[in-house]
């Protein structure tokens, strides 16, 4: 499917056909700079490799977790997993071999960091992942715009025993698919597009008791590069990086009047770590994924910046502060 775009004057619209319906986004075309506070020690890092990203990023987030499979992959996405097998809960990190061959879905314990096992994909990006729980699936960015689902119960087994595992159905297509993100409370997928050069677009959609997508009239603005998301009740937290060598931002956004538009939006952005990636909560924290601790940058000659081989964990409620109200 072909994704059309009208001019206007003032705004850019982009419009795709998604299950039958034509929806509708707008972006600003003429953005105001955001600015994001970049104060740093100019030193190393106190918990990750390479210069300090800012005071805000230091002081807020630790060292978790260890992201398994660096020597092959290149991890993306990142999702939450409750009470996975009965009793315990996961961290599930998306990563594609570096040969463009292969994807995989990395279970890892959320409390104690130990890798439990890999479920292996068909090849795609794997920018991003959801999971729902209450229906039973979880949704992968496939190829182009589209979103793979996947049946827990399936991703379970795989996962258990390091198996591969098949799509269920054709993938649906949606506005874009560059970073995925769940909000359970109200069965809401979000998805987004990654722009380089300007602010992308967003959208949501229901999930159907079968995986089916519907869309949700409306359009949200995100900042330009964006690689994550969380969404919470109150919150729009964006993780946006592109290129080896520079910071990355975080992205704190008030949900309510005026978060469409982020010029309108109460907000707050800090510079963190170089190519940072998903991000997903666990209990109270905050976690954040990076791809520059994977073999491909990290042993390549042009180093990144910060080379991150392990899971970045906030307090949520140390993040939402920094959103003005």
């Amino acid at each position: 499917m072909k994704t059309l775009l009208k001019k206007a004057t003032i705004t850019a619209a982009a419009s795709t056909l998604l299950l039958g319906l034509t929806v509708v986004g707008t972006a600003s075309a003429e953005a105001a700079a955001i600015t994001c506070d970049s104060k740093s020690s100019g030193k190393d890092g106190p918990f990750y490799r390479g210069e300090s990203a800012s005071y805000a990023y230091d002081n807020r987030f630790s060292k978790s977790h260890p992201i398994p499979a660096l020597e092959t992959n290149i991890p993306q996405g990142t999702a939450t997993w409750s009470n996975w097998d009965g009793s315990n809960d996961l961290i599930l990190v998306t990563s594609y071999e570096s040969g463009h061959r292969s994807a995989i879905i990395i279970g890892i314990d959320a409390k104690t960091g130990k890798q439990v096992g890999q479920a292996l994909l068909a090849y795609s990006h794997v920018g991003g992942i959801a999971v729902f729980e209450k229906q039973g699936w979880a949704f992968v960015s496939g190829k182009g715009d589209t979103i793979r689902k996947y049946s827990l119960a399936k991703l379970k087994n795989a996962i258990k025993k390091s198996l591969p595992i098949e799509q269920e159905g054709k993938a649906q297509t949606v506005y874009a698919s560059s970073f995925l993100t769940s909000h359970g409370p109200t069965n809401t997928l979000w998805a987004g597009k990654f722009e380089d050069a300007k602010r992308g677009l967003m959208h949501s959609y229901t999930v159907g008791a079968d995986g089916k997508l519907g869309y949700r009239p409306g359009s949200w603005e995100v900042p330009t590069k964006t690689q994550g998301l969380i969404v919470t009740k109150d919150l729009f937290i964006y993780s946006t990086s592109h290129g080896r060598n520079n910071r990355s931002n975080i992205y704190v956004v008030r949900r309510g009047a005026g978060d469409k538009d982020l010029d309108t939006a109460k907000k707050h952005c800090f510079r963190a770590p170089s190519m940072s990636e998903g991000l997903t909560v666990y209990g109270s924290n905050v976690y954040l994924a990076f791809e520059s601790g994977a073999h491909y940058y990290s042993k390549a000659a042009d180093k990144p910046r910060n080379i991150i081989s392990n899971l970045h964990k906030a307090p949520l409620s140390s993040l939402e502060q920094l959103a003005p109200r």
